[in-house]
């Protein structure tokens, strides 16, 4: 039986669509027995492999090489069309016993990824097999693997020496991935450190390498990472030593012009049958893409002193969101007890703000693999408490005089240096000590028309040719109009550079970010935000659209909203992109609840109109709203036709 968190990884994909010229889809396959006996689902029948491989044969798909992936990657020989890599992770024995053979009928090349402690393991012995013991008699020997890559038809690349395992990850004692988790020691309290963990991937895949090279005669030139899980440290180490191809478990077609380093495959899970396969191949999920359904949380709302209560307080969340059948969670990753929207703690371990509680990675691990939710940490983009007044946006006064906006949140700079390295080394420390599927960058990104005249922005704005005088730059038409394309293209670049800074420890990361409604409703308001719906969509995954008409102090809140709709879908394409969020409380009037059934009816209009993706903000967990009864109606995929 595989441990809990193998389940992330592994329950991700599925087949994809017939290769286009030049493209090559990978298929991953695991255990192949003759009958299948399999709880976890890894497993293919014998019979429904040799149909797999006669139905490709006779439909014009071509199994290809390595050595094929190289030479076409190179523009020595084109691949063939409907190109095919067909995989076996984890070296189990029926690879040489059942699927050997089929190769060797069928003349198919593939690549075989054994486990080097477990292929090295003495006969007779027991391995550890995720959290289970089972004899190492399950796995290839090297004699076995010796005798296929002998025969021309199979790479075999390095699966690990070790790390195909779970270690500890939090104080909690969730175990993650150890090619990617930083490990936490519960003695002394510490995780480990960038030093350490680098030094324990380059050792595994030194020792792995000079096991090939001892009983194989070659090193390794693939990497096929443990549960999918890598990140860009992981790649690099790997190609040190000579792997300069891996495979992941990201979902997707390839060209081998493409990165070779991160090869998305295809995941077979439960031995599909033949029907299956083939309805699978030719509706792949990335073009079914599924409804978002968000569901909003604080973790304020579960922090408490008490870790009995807080763990009582997580449950509450995990069992809400299981009920409402939701695939997205927008989870709190920072400590905002008093409201104001600024960082004053944060819910991971970090160079520059205080700690509330070592959190974030508990709840969002719990979320992902219990309840098999998409996870995005929603974080600040300036407002934290760090540096001095000098340090923050600067609002331009009629007077001539510059002073932080006391009516705004209190926002770093996005001009400044120092705003983008500290905001830089939080986000860092956020993505080596959580697993999350993607980024929601807060409303806090923004400036007013009369900001920013902090001296780094001044300097920008001289540098692109326009007056320092915010008051000149306000005045003519011409270059407010530049200003603020500036401010918005400053703002954009400051979340785009947090993103690639997140994305070496996470690289399929997706991101969303907040944009309030009015530059939508009125587009000569982008100026009093720095905001751009169009600017959103070309640079995000997907724009959370703040849908919330009381904070709006909108008469007719549903004539409001379905004028924010039908102004999202004059943009092209632009609703298979947004997220509309509601609110669920009216903060104006004393965080007065909003009926479930006026949410509910809210969520209607708006998918009668076109949206496709929404969600709601706050979620109450602990007092329980909204009434799960009345939203599950509107927000439960669990009979959606987008959901296999």
């Amino acid at each position: 039986m595989r441990s809990a968190f193998a389940a992330i990884f592994l329950l991700l994909s599925t087949l994809t669509a017939p290769a286009l010229a030049g493209e090559f889809i990978v298929l991953c396959y695991h255990d192949v027995q003759t009958l299948v006996d399999d709880p976890d689902g890894m497993s293919v029948s014998r019979d429904n492999l040799v149909a797999q491989f006669s139905w490709l044969r006779e439909n014009g798909y071509h199994p290809v090489s390595i050595d094929d992936l190289l030479a076409a990657q190179a523009g020595e020989k084109p691949l063939p069309p409907k190109a095919v890599l067909l995989t076996f992770d984890d070296g189990y024995a029926s690879f040489y016993s059942l699927v050997f053979p089929l190769l060797k009928a069928f003349d198919f090349p593939a690549v075989v990824a054994p486990v080097g402690r477990w292929v090295d393991a003495e006969a007779g012995s027991l391995v550890a097999y995720g959290d289970t013991l089972v004899p190492r008699e399950r796995f290839m020997t090297w004699e076995q693997l010796r005798e296929v890559a002998a025969s021309g038809l199979v790479e075999v690349a390095s699966h690990s020496f070790d790390l195909h395992y779970g270690i500890q990850a939090n104080p909690q004692g969730n175990e993650q991935p150890a090619m990617i988790a930083r490990y936490y020691d519960a003695a002394t309290g510490s995780y480990e450190t960038d030093a350490a963990y680098e030094s324990r991937l380059r050792a595994d895949f030194e020792r792995n390498s000079a096991l090939f090279e001892q009983h194989l005669g070659m090193r390794p030139r693939v990497m096929v990472w443990p549960y999918g899980a890598y990140n860009r440290t992981a790649q690099a180490l790997a190609r040190e030593q000579g792997m300069d191809i891996a495979l992941t478990l990201e979902t997707g077609a390839n060209r081998p012009s493409e990165n070779l380093g991160a090869v998305r495959r295809i995941l077979l899970l439960n031995d599909p049958s033949l029907r299956d396969f083939v309805w699978h191949l030719h509706n792949p999920l990335w073009e079914r893409q599924a409804p978002v359904r968000v569901v909003h949380a604080d973790l304020d709302y579960i922090y408490d002193p008490d870790p009995a209560q807080q763990e009582i307080n997580l449950g509450l969340l995990l069992d809400r969101v299981q009920q409402l059948g939701v695939n997205t969670v927008y989870l709190q990753a920072f400590a905002d007890p008093d409201g104001d929207g600024v960082a004053d703690a944060l819910y991971f371990p970090n160079r520059h703000l205080p700690m509330r509680a070592d959190l974030f990675n508990r709840v969002a691990w719990q979320l992902k693999t219990r309840i098999g939710v998409e996870v995005y940490a929603w974080m600040p983009v300036l407002a934290f408490t760090l540096g001095e007044e000098s340090d923050l946006v600067q609002v331009w006064k009629s007077d001539g005089t510059t002073a932080p906006d006391p009516d705004q949140y209190r926002r770093l700079s996005p001009f400044s240096p120092h705003a983008l390295r500290w905001v830089g080394e939080i986000y860092e420390d956020l993505a080596k000590h959580a697993v999350f599927d993607g980024l929601l960058f807060h409303d806090d990104a923004l400036l007013s028309d009369f900001e920013d005249a902090h001296p780094a922005a001044l300097a920008a704005y001289r540098a692109a040719g326009l007056p320092e005088d915010i008051g000149t730059l306000h005045a003519d038409p011409s270059l407010k109009r530049r200003w603020t394309r500036l401010k918005i293209q400053t703002l954009d670049d400051f979340t785009l550079h947090l993103a690639e800074v997140v994305r070496h420890w996470r690289p399929a990361l997706k991101t969303a970010r907040n944009l309030f409604a009015l530059p939508v409703l009125e587009r000569s308001s982008e100026a009093w935000f720095a905001q751009s719906l169009p600017r959103f969509l070309e640079n995000y995954d997907y724009t959370a659209l703040m849908a919330m008409p009381y904070m709006e102090e909108a008469g007719n809140p549903e004539a409001w909203l379905e004028e924010l709709v039908r102004r999202v879908a004059e943009t092209p394409d632009a609703l298979s992109r947004v997220v509309f969020e509601l609110q669920s409380v009216d903060w104006r009037r004393d965080n007065a609840p909003i009926p479930a059934a006026r949410l509910a009816a809210q969520m209607r209009l708006m998918a009668r109109l076109g949206a496709r993706h929404y969600g709601y903000y706050p979620d109450d967990f602990i007092k329980g709203h909204p009434d799960i009864e009345k939203l599950m109606p509107v927000m439960s995929l669990r009979s959606h036709p987008y959901v296999p």
